[in-house]
């Protein structure tokens, strides 16, 4: 994390108008490949595969993770796609990361797979085709000043106990058996323990989702954002990042995902950034 300085544009804030401290996190964003389109249609048992267009230059390491398609036709799979749009209720995309480009020293990418948006089903075909087989920038899917939904997997802190897993208060000095942890799990009837009773347990290591994250600005010099010596337990920034204020789950090096928005303002104004402090 870092921390900048931006103009307030709220104007409902006191501070509207004024530079204010604004802590940011840098969050490196190398480009993802576009592997494949699929094609889903509506059953009766819910949505169902149509069929998938693969591209033809896959990369390389997409063999560590999966056994890629061979002597696939992509051309014949996406007429296969648009002559049966009528029938199709949504169109999606296969896309992988690229950990090599990225400063965390791994190989094998991540695959997902990811929703496209449109007017209608023909819209997100053209869209999908348009992507097939090319890699997509941070900058072509978000801009600066929008808010965006961040996912990722906390940080893992292992088996521990009610005190610092939920908060609760150490007992007396001179309790029975026990300080840290609960005086009472329960009544003798109904003689079962509530899931709402603070037990010791799994901290950690789950997966979370932070609503409404604002992305201060977009770079693609890493150069520019990264502090003398690398940032600590991660290196050097060496492709496209983003600021985003405020915190966001897990450790440095760990997958995060970023989407549209489920609850926030579609559209926002790009903040103005007066100075971003490195050291």
């Amino acid at each position: 994390m870092l921390h900048a300085f931006v103009i307030e544009d709220n104007p409902n804030s006191p501070n509207y108008g004024k530079e204010v401290f604004c802590p940011v996190t840098v969050i490196e964003t190398p480009p993802m490949f576009i592997c494949a389109v699929r094609a889903y249609e509506d059953t009766p048992y819910g949505k169902r595969t149509f069929c998938e267009a693969w591209a033809k230059n896959l990369p390389k390491e997409l063999g560590r993770l999966i056994t890629p398609p061979k002597e696939h036709d992509p051309d014949a799979m996406l007429r296969k796609i648009e002559e049966n749009l009528d029938h199709l209720c949504e169109i999606r995309v296969l896309a992988c990361t690229n950990p090599r480009k990225a400063g965390i020293g791994k190989k094998k990418p991540e695959l997902m797979e990811i929703a496209i948006g449109g007017s209608d089903v023909r819209a997100q075909f053209e869209y999908a085709k348009s992507i097939l087989g090319r890699e997509v920038d941070v900058s072509e899917v978000f801009k600066e000043g929008q808010y965006v939904d961040v996912i990722a997997v906390t940080k893992g802190k292992g088996f521990q106990g009610p005190v610092k897993r939920f908060g609760v208060a150490l007992l007396h000095h001179k309790s029975r058996k026990t300080r840290r942890g609960v005086g009472c799990i329960g009544p003798w009837h109904p003689a079962a323990v509530t899931y709402t009773v603070p037990r010791a347990g799994q901290m950690g290591f789950q997966r979370r989702t932070e609503y409404n994250k604002r992305i201060i600005a977009i770079g693609h010099d890493g150069s520019q954002i990264t502090p003398k010596g690398g940032f600590h337990k991660y290196g050097v920034i060496r492709s496209a990042y983003i600021l985003l204020a405020g915190s966001v789950p897990g450790p440095a090096k760990r997958l995060i995902r970023l989407r549209y928005p489920a609850r926030g303002p579609l559209e926002a104004p790009a903040p103005k950034v007066t100075m971003v402090v490195t050291r």
